[in-house]
């Protein structure tokens, strides 16, 4: 039973929106160093966001459902939780109904985490991990919990970050961390993107990668979460590079500068 990822990516792809991506939940990328979420791109079904080397950036989970969801939430592909190679399996953030939770960095430990920041191959935690196969992807898993959940109380009002399951437990610990969706600046609209046909592609440059930042302070704590079914119920998929890899590959077009020469600009200047 594993073609539900696969079904479930290809119907977030119908999902069009300026900044979000995802059907149960809205999946973002805020750019943190620029204070605005990046504008999504539509390109073969696949959405993608330009990231800026050396920018700091988060991705945004907010719930559209009434019912607990937990998400595994994966860069390049690795766990933002452990630091492990990525699985659908493994732990996440659990959002309460209708709440956002910003992922700024790995999860160091219950009080701290090292920030996310754009970067090159070469410097991303993956790469240095020894894992530089799938730098340039953001991965959101999302589950139901099981029927009949607990009765709704204080542990229910804040978003939690849930364990790995171990083999066949139908149940394990989580944590969880602080409530309340942060004000963002306004976001910039960008017009969708088109796809380069005849235009010239410069060559790409080296694929842009997660960094491993500095230590900042994210308060969590465990928490228990069942999920409802083997399979997530929907994946989430959101792929990123810089401008220049973007529009090189065809995916952005790159603006074509107005020309408007004159006849008698002045004195003839010297050669450069």
């Amino acid at each position: 039973m594993k073609i539900a990822p696969v079904l479930a990516a290809l119907l977030a792809a119908f999902h069009i929106s300026a900044h979000a991506v995802g059907r149960l939940a809205d999946i973002t990328v805020y750019d943190r160093s620029q204070g605005r979420e990046l504008p999504v791109y539509w390109h073969e079904g696949r959405a993608y966001v330009v990231g800026r080397p050396g920018n700091e950036y988060q991705v945004g989970l907010r719930s559209k459902q009434g019912d607990d969801l937990l998400a595994v939430v994966s860069v390049d592909g690795v766990n933002v939780l452990s630091g492990e190679t990525a699985n659908t399996r493994q732990g996440g953030y659990v959002l309460t109904p209708w709440s956002r939770y910003d992922v700024v960095g790995w999860r160091k430990s219950l009080g701290e985490v090292a920030a996310f920041y754009f970067t090159t191959l070469g410097d991303s935690y993956a790469a240095r991990t020894g894992r530089p196969d799938n730098v340039g992807v953001i991965g959101v898993a999302l589950y139901k919990r099981k029927a009949a959940p607990p009765a709704i109380g204080a542990l229910q009002e804040e978003p939690f970050f849930r364990k790995p399951r171990r083999d066949k437990e139908t149940s394990d610990n989580s944590l969880s961390s602080p409530s309340g969706e942060a004000k963002r600046a306004e976001a910039q609209n960008a017009p969708p993107a088109e796809t380069a046909s005849s235009a010239p592609r410069a060559a790409p440059a080296q694929p842009l990668g997660t960094g491993h930042g500095r230590r900042e302070e994210s308060h969590v704590r465990w928490v228990e979460f069942e999920r409802a079914s083997e399979q997530p119920v929907e994946s989430i998929t959101i792929y990123y590079d810089s401008y220049r890899n973007l529009v090189a590959r065809g995916i952005l077009t790159a603006p074509i500068a107005p020309r408007n020469p004159q006849p008698f600009p002045g004195f003839v200047p010297d050669p450069a």
